[in-house]
């Protein structure tokens, strides 16, 4: 007999420990395409959460430049407010995204009482003179502070912030340089901070701090990424630009000439005409390409989107001569994704196919649920397949065995689904044909045998 269990369970039972359930809500949060600030409220949700460690408010500064600013402070203003973390937490069969909606509405709730006085609250990031909070990262030590009122390195206007006589400071470290700082109190039911609480809270520092570092480090390598295709965009452009110019300007130069024939000066003409709009259509790709703005994914069905790609007078236009079997399961999960976004790289992939099949082929789209979390849309061609050393380079800008193709589409589809959070996969063999996979996140939905 096999037993299946899912990965990331969604439910949370009372009876479970603290400790899993701390490290269930901030593990599962980083399995989604949140961004940094979102997944830094998921920990700041697991601080304050009954199924978590259970403080009363928690409220972060972040590193910037050579100080500590105050960015986020996450917790309620009653004891009324104070359970209802704890009952959105509790809801069978919630999701992270759920749970990031409602903590957002309660930060922005509490702009002008919380999270609004704590962006007035800036400290410069060394030991020198630090005060309390900045102390506490500025030493690498967690602090718990006790009795703040009669504490001279507590700093005044922090104290009148927080309004708490005891609350605790974890400096969020990353390679042992400071990154950030959580200052957690229980300022409602006024209890106690025990060794245990401060042993959980320290955890979730640790994974704070490598996760800040972590998401740094990504964002440095995408700017790199980044300049190395500008570079690689300038050479590209130089290399298509410089035959048609050079042509362009030797054909011009010979109508300039006083007896050239008509003939040869109408074969000019002619000629330049051509190289123009092969120039025109150069910069319209390059253009198209430069000027998308991936927008925020949101969850949406998909099945109309693919219907209308299907059903649309260029593929049908395309698909002339070929095979083209769609085959879709029904009820297909929501799937998160710019909707005009996916619609492109279906084009884009279908495009592909049809030009890498010879006539009387095959194309085929499919689109199933992989697991509960997941959606599969695939494009499968029987044509010409692609070599080892091509399938390293399919997603590098302009990189194209295609006569006249700009090597853009394949870069565009990557940069989707990178935005949000999927991913392209590529099964080819030369002369066997070629498999495109788009795997989607899509609403979690229990899998029944």
């Amino acid at each position: 007999m096999i037993e299946t269990y899912n990965i990331l369970s969604p439910d949370f039972e009372r009876d479970a420990p603290r400790e899993l359930m701390l490290l269930s809500i901030i593990s599962q949060s980083f399995f989604q395409p949140f961004s940094l600030e979102d997944n830094l409220l998921v920990i700041l949700t697991a601080l304050t959460s009954g199924s978590g460690v259970g403080f009363n408010r928690a409220m972060l500064f972040l590193k910037q430049g050579d100080r500590l600013k105050g960015e986020m402070w996450l917790g309620p203003r009653s004891a009324e407010e104070a359970g209802l973390i704890w009952e959105v937490l509790s809801t069978p069969g919630i999701g992270y995204v759920e749970i990031l909606e409602h903590n957002r509405a309660l930060v922005s709730k509490n702009q002008e009482t919380l999270s609004g006085r704590l962006k007035g609250l800036v400290y410069a990031a060394d030991e020198e003179g630090a005060l309390i909070p900045a102390y506490a990262a500025c030493r690498k030590e967690i602090l718990l502070v006790r009795e703040a009122a009669s504490e001279p390195l507590v700093d005044r206007r922090f104290l009148n912030v927080i309004g708490v006589d005891e609350f605790l400071c974890i400096p969020l470290l990353a390679r042992d340089d400071i990154v950030g700082e959580i200052i957690l109190d229980n300022a409602i039911t006024r209890t106690p901070i025990t060794p245990a609480d401060i042993k959980l809270a320290g955890l979730c520092g640790l994974m704070a701090g490598n996760y800040i570092y972590s998401t740094t480090l990504h964002r440095k390598l995408l700017d790199m990424e980044k300049m190395a295709a500008m570079g690689e965009m300038a050479m590209f452009v130089t290399h298509q630009l410089r035959n048609p110019i050079v042509a362009v300007g030797g054909f011009t130069d010979q109508l300039l000439k006083p007896d050239i024939p008509e003939d040869k000066k109408r074969r000019n003409l002619t000629i330049i005409r051509d190289e123009v709009r092969r120039l025109e259509n150069i910069i319209y790709q390059m253009g198209h390409f430069l000027k998308v703005s991936l927008k925020e994914p949101v969850y949406f069905d998909p099945g109309p989107a693919i219907a209308a790609v299907l059903s649309s007078p260029e593929i049908l236009t395309k698909s002339e001569g070929y095979v083209l079997n769609a085959k879709l399961e029904p009820c297909l999960p929501e799937i998160l994704c710019d909707p005009t976004s996916f619609s492109e790289v279906i084009r884009n992939l279908l495009d592909n196919a049809f030009d890498a099949t010879p006539a009387g082929g095959t194309v085929s789209v499919r689109g199933y649920r992989k697991n509960r979390s997941g959606f599969v849309l695939s494009v499968r061609d029987t044509g010409r397949g692609i070599t080892n050393p091509d399938k390293d380079q399919l997603f590098r800008p302009f990189f194209t065995t295609k006569e006249n193709g700009m090597g853009l589409g394949l870069t565009f589809t990557k940069r989707v689904m990178d935005t949000c959070g999927g991913k392209v996969e590529v099964q080819s063999r030369a002369g066997k044909g070629s498999l495109f996979k788009l795997i989607f996140l899509c609403r979690e939905k229990e899998l029944t045998t």
